[in-house]
Formats: structure tokens, sequence, C-alpha cells
């Protein structure tokens, strides 16, 4: 840890207010004051509920899994980078009764440390999306972060767990305690925020590979994530086109949101921008052709 940066961090944020992950944002008063009237992210959760037509998305995954491993997990991180970058009023958070624009775009998702196990714990992986990145290379990271996952390395949150598992529940409750405040007071270092996956822009659980429904997830009070994507297995449904009643295979998926960091309006900008990407995956993520005539970057996407 550089010391000399975390004397910086804990002046800039005992001052001015400043974060290691987040720039604080002027807002309306009407927004500050929300922020004190709604304290904690569960009394100020909205839950929304949707779904993208998979018909485009089925084919498009068994053409592009002739070249390279990807299923709907990856196309579903890959339609949270591309709105976060179309939309970066999705990409705040609430902390200390301040908002914040949040440095960086991160996604954190979960998985199981062994595929298909039904006694396997969840592991939740942490991705920073750089400027640039195309479908292809975001596959590539998520399959090696997996690949890690799943070996029988101990990661750097396996050694933390089991550090904070020896401790007594006494010990324990005050830990959690002092983190939270000093979290709160903008001094929580910035190496222990990096390396939290609750420290992050939208936590992604795609139940649908488990064969599952989609539920309505709540927000955690660790960390400061503001979005859960929550994604149940393809289901046929009866939707009305037009004036027939069209059988089409659907993804379900379930927002929870925190409403402290912007209106429903742009909410439903970001949903919607998710939802164009899972259902124009040809056009919007690509990599098919040889050429590399169709590798996008997902933070400069245009609408299909």
């Amino acid at each position: 840890m550089d010391i000399g940066q975390l004397l910086k961090d804990i002046s800039k944020g005992l001052t001015r207010g400043e974060r290691p992950d987040g720039r604080m944002l002027k807002t309306h008063p009407y927004r500050r004051l929300m922020a004190h009237v709604m304290q904690t992210r569960n009394e100020s959760v909205v839950y929304f509920d949707t779904f993208a037509r998979a018909d485009n998305l089925v084919r498009y995954l068994a053409e592009a899994n002739k070249q390279f491993h990807v299923d709907v997990t990856h196309c579903l991180i890959a339609a949270c980078a591309v709105a976060l970058a179309e939309n970066p009023k999705m990409n705040r958070f609430v902390s200390g009764r301040r908002l914040y624009e949040r440095k960086g775009r991160f996604i954190t998702f979960s998985m199981k440390r062994q595929k298909l196990g039904r006694d396997a714990k969840l592991a939740a992986v942490k991705l920073e999306l750089p400027d640039g990145e195309t479908f292809r290379g975001l596959c590539d990271r998520m399959n090696a972060e997996v690949k890690v996952e799943r070996s029988d390395k101990k990661t750097a949150a396996d050694k933390e767990f089991e550090l904070f598992d020896r401790l007594p529940r006494a010990v324990l409750d005050v830990a959690v305690t002092a983190f939270k405040k000093l979290d709160h007071w903008n001094i929580l270092p910035r190496d222990f925020i990096a390396g939290d996956g609750m420290y992050t822009s939208i936590f992604v659980a795609n139940l649908g590979s488990l064969g599952m429904g989609a539920g309505y997830h709540h927000l955690y009070e660790w960390g400061n994530c503001p979005l859960f994507m929550m994604v149940g297995q393809i289901e046929r449904r009866a939707l009305v086109v037009g004036d027939e009643v069209v059988p089409t295979d659907v993804i379900p998926i379930r927002w929870s949101y925190d409403e402290r960091i912007d209106d429903g309006l742009n909410a439903r900008f970001g949903i919607d921008t998710c939802n164009r990407v899972l259902e124009n995956p040809f056009e919007m993520l690509g990599c098919l052709k040889e050429d590399g005539s169709d590798a996008y970057a997902l933070d400069r996407l245009k609408p299909a």
C-alpha cells in the first residue's frame, strides 16, 4: 500500500469530500435532501420488470461459438457495458449522504466456482471496462477470470474471507461497523475498494445459467453498488405483435436500482439500451467477420 497516496486520499476525503472511486457532484437541493431522508439503499430501491426478445441472441450465440467461447452471461455484461457508456448517469452512487460520479466503469457478475455444481460456492468477479474494448476482448477477459475462479488457486477474495472468518463474532461486528464508517467519511483505502466486488457500477446475476427464473434482488448496504440485474432462463411467452399473438422466446430481466442516483427516466434509457443490445447482437456485438470489420468498441456503439 502506498502510504503517501493513502494520506492524500484521507486528507481529500475529510476536507473536500473526495473519494478514490468517485467525484462528488453538485446537484439540486431536492436530490441532496433525498440522501438524508432516505439514508439506505434498500429504502431507496425501485424494482423494474422487463424482458428482451431472445430469437436473434440464440442465433448469434450459435454463430459466435464457432469462433470463441461465449454464452448469455457474456452478452449481458456487454449490454451493461454499452448502457453505462451511453447513459453515464447510471454510473453514479450515493455514499455519506452525497452523490458521486464513479471513476471508471465496473461490472461484477456472480458465477458457480464449479460449473453446474449444486453445492459449489458462488464467486463474484469484478471487471473494469476499459475504453475501446470489443466484445471479443471482453469475452476473452471474462473467460480468463472464470478459469482462475474455477481453479484450485486461492484468490485474494478467498484469503480475505478466511481471515475475517477467523475473527470472533464481536470483533467482526466492530470491524464491519468501522469499515462502514471509514467509507462514510471517504477515507476507506483505495486498495480495499478496488478489490471489493460490491464497489461496482452494476451487479449481474444470471440465474438462467442455473435453469432458474429471475427474482427481484435487494441492494447491498455494503459497498456502493446502485444497480442489480437479475436474469432468468430463456422462456416462451405469448407477445402481441400488431393484431396477432406470437409465441416468442424472451429473456426475463428484473432490475433493482437506487433512485437517489437519478430519476426514473434516465434509468429507463439505460434499461432500453441493454435490451437493444441483447435483441440486436449481430449489429451491436459483432466480432464474427474474419476481417474484423464488425468488431466495435463497446463504449462507442451506435444505436442499431
